[in-house]
C-alpha cells in the first residue's frame, strides 16, 4: 500500500527503510528526545534501526501496531513518520502519533499525510475512533489535529513522561468515523 500526494508518499515501513530511518532519527534527535524517546533510542545507529524496522514490520503483519513513513518522492528520503498505535480492537480505537523532520515543518505536509491516512485507518484497520495526544505547547501538532477535524476532548493528567523524565499533562483529540455518524 502506498498513498501518493503532491511530491510525497506514505507507506508502511519496510526492511529496506532501516538506513533512511536511522538518518531521519539522528538528524531529528532534538525533536524526538521528549516525545519519541523509545523510537530515538532504537534508531541511533544502522544496526539498531534494522532491528527496529524488522520489529515494526512484524507488528504490522500481526496488525498490532503500524508505522508509516512519509517520503519525499524525488530522492526517497524519509521526512516524517506516523504511528497507528495503542490499538484497542474491542473498542475499535487507535492513536495517531507523528513526527515531521525539522526541514519540512510548517509546510502542511503532516496535515496532508494525516488527511490521506485517516481513510485507511477507518476502512482497512477497521477503527471507529482515532485519537491524537499532544502537549499543549505543541501548536503545530494541535493544528494538524484540528485541521483534520479532530475535536478536543480533555486534558489527560500526567499522561506522558519525556525522555528527561518530566511528567506532562497532554491534550486528547478525537475523530470518529463519519460513516458511523448517520
Amino acid at each position: 500500500m502506498q498513498i501518493e500526494f503532491d511530491n510525497y508518499s506514505i507507506s508502511p515501513t519496510q526492511e529496506k527503510d532501516a538506513w533512511r530511518m536511522c538518518d531521519f532519527v539522528v538528524s531529528n534527535e532534538e525533536r524526538l528526545k521528549n516525545y519519541f524517546p523509545k523510537t530515538l533510542e532504537q534508531n541511533l545507529n544502522p544496526t539498531l534501526s534494522q532491528l527496529f524496522v524488522s520489529k515494526m514490520v512484524k507488528k504490522s503483519i500481526a496488525r498490532e501496531e503500524f508505522l508509516f513513513v512519509i517520503k519525499e518522492n524525488t530522492n526517497r528520503t524519509i521526512i516524517g513518520f506516523i504511528y497507528v498505535k495503542e490499538l484497542d480492537k474491542e473498542k475499535k480505537i487507535g492513536e495517531l502519533a507523528y513526527c515531521m523532520g525539522y526541514q519540512y515543518e510548517g509546510k502542511r505536509i503532516m496535515t496532508a499525510s494525516i488527511k490521506n491516512l485517516v481513510p485507511w485507518c477507518f476502512d482497512d484497520a477497521k477503527l471507529q475512533t482515532l485519537q491524537i495526544i499532544v502537549h499543549n505547547s505543541n501548536i503545530g501538532s494541535k493544528k494538524v489535529a484540528e485541521n483534520n477535524g479532530f475535536q478536543w476532548k480533555q486534558t489527560l493528567l500526567e499522561e506522558h513522561t519525556t525522555g528527561d523524565g518530566e511528567v506532562l499533562d497532554m491534550e486528547l483529540y478525537e475523530l470518529h468515523n463519519p460513516a458511523l455518524q448517520s
